[in-house]
């Protein structure tokens, strides 16, 4: 289970025309199919035989390319699945239908698919993006019609080739099924989603977080959601448990899940070597930090894979970061080291006069931002991350032009 934070429609970015233009296909109704589990995908990970390694990463705060940061000691990747957490389901209470909602930072992967999806995919690692509710009624197990999973399954598909993605997580979580009139989880609505989207992507990768609603949702006239789905994986962190999903065979299914910031060491790697000992084909990993984590992550690759961890990243330097959007979205400055900065020592960082809207501070630090240059005009203090300049009083946002850092 995870934190959700607060998002922002996908229309008020001004990119919604992407996901209604396309045609729709015309769907055929729900098969009767069997349950063919020796049809899913081989789950050996990259270049290496043992269970594929899947890592959530919560875009708001930490970058999705650190998922390619880590290799085997004898050079392949350990991540073979990246998952960019999350979209959203919201529900438009005027035309009573689910729509996909970005928030900023998940706009800015996702819009910059050349800067942080495709390096990754170079590197062989398949790029995910989890969708989940937001709180206002509408999630994957109420949809009230076979068209209307259809529908929302089109969207999905259609994000998924906008932005080059390779394929589609599924969390029921944070829906609040009910709120604004909406109805409570029906047992064919996760079988028609995941069917239908199916049908729109043959080639892609579907997956399935177990928790919530849909967990037991998951068989409708006949039609197994894991005769849809690729793979699922156990939800709460820190445990093993196996989930049930008719339909998935043990190499598409994985009982360990970890959460990289809050699991320890020693439980991580009895996971893995449990994963390994009864034959699961996944190993689960959430919450991959900025920093450098590869001493941790050693633990379960040698308990998976016999092989340690090497970091090929570049340590993420120490300073203060300013970003363009309120809630740390839209464009970001390099870390700024301790040092009184003009507007033109700044811009040297990528910053840009009369731009800022929120800032991260590293504990202990002080920022003074000042609204004209030469450390003059209205000033402000700040000892920690802010999220919205427009809180300040006076408001901060759009005004910055110079900063003190201590």
């Amino acid at each position: 289970m995870r934190l959700q934070l607060n998002k922002i429609p996908v229309a008020i970015l001004g990119i919604s025309l992407m996901f209604t233009a396309a045609c729709k296909k015309d769907l055929a109704p729900v098969p009767q199919a069997s349950n063919n589990a020796s049809s899913k995908l081989g789950t050996n990970a990259i270049g290496v035989a043992g269970p594929k390694s899947v890592c959530y990463v919560e875009v708001n705060n930490n970058d999705i390319r650190n998922v390619g940061n880590y290799t085997l000691s004898t050079g392949e990747q350990l991540f073979d699945i990246g998952i960019i957490f999350a979209a959203n389901i919201n529900y438009n209470t005027t035309t009573q239908k689910a729509e996909l909602f970005f928030n900023p930072q998940v706009t800015n992967v996702l819009s910059n698919a050349a800067t942080y999806i495709q390096p990754l995919q170079a590197k062989g690692i398949k790029v995910m993006l989890s969708i989940l509710g937001n709180h206002q009624g509408a999630g994957i197990c109420n949809f009230p019609t076979q068209a209307a999973a259809q529908d929302f399954a089109q969207l999905l598909s259609n994000a998924v080739t906008t932005y080059g993605l390779d394929g589609i997580d599924f969390d029921d979580e944070y829906a609040d099924y009910g709120n604004n009139g909406t109805g409570q989880p029906n047992a064919s609505s996760f079988v028609y989603l995941v069917t239908a989207l199916r049908q729109l992507m043959p080639t892609k990768l579907i997956s399935f977080y177990f928790y919530g609603p849909a967990s037991t949702r998951l068989s409708f006239n006949g039609v197994t959601v894991g005769s849809k789905v690729d793979y699922s994986w156990n939800a709460i962190y820190g445990t093993y448990s196996v989930p049930n999903v008719p339909g998935l065979a043990a190499s598409n299914l994985g009982p360990a899940a970890i959460d990289i910031q809050s699991t320890s060491s020693s439980t991580a790697t009895s996971l893995a070597t449990q994963t390994v000992n009864n034959g699961y084909g996944i190993y689960l990993c959430y919450n991959l930090p900025n920093t450098d984590v590869h001493t941790y992550l050693s633990g379960f690759s040698n308990a998976l894979y016999g092989k340690a961890t090497i970091y090929t990243g570049t340590a993420p330097a120490t300073g203060v970061t300013f970003y363009q959007n309120s809630n740390y979205g839209g464009t970001v400055t390099s870390a700024i080291p301790k040092g009184n900065y003009t507007l033109a020592q700044l811009q040297a960082y990528g910053f840009v006069d009369n731009w800022a809207s929120s800032v991260k501070i590293p504990t202990g630090w002080t920022v003074t931002m000042y609204s004209s240059n030469n450390f003059t005009g209205t000033s402000w203090v700040r000892t920690a991350n802010t999220a919205n300049f427009t809180t300040l009083f006076p408001s901060a946002n759009d005004v910055v032009t110079s900063v003190k850092i201590q």
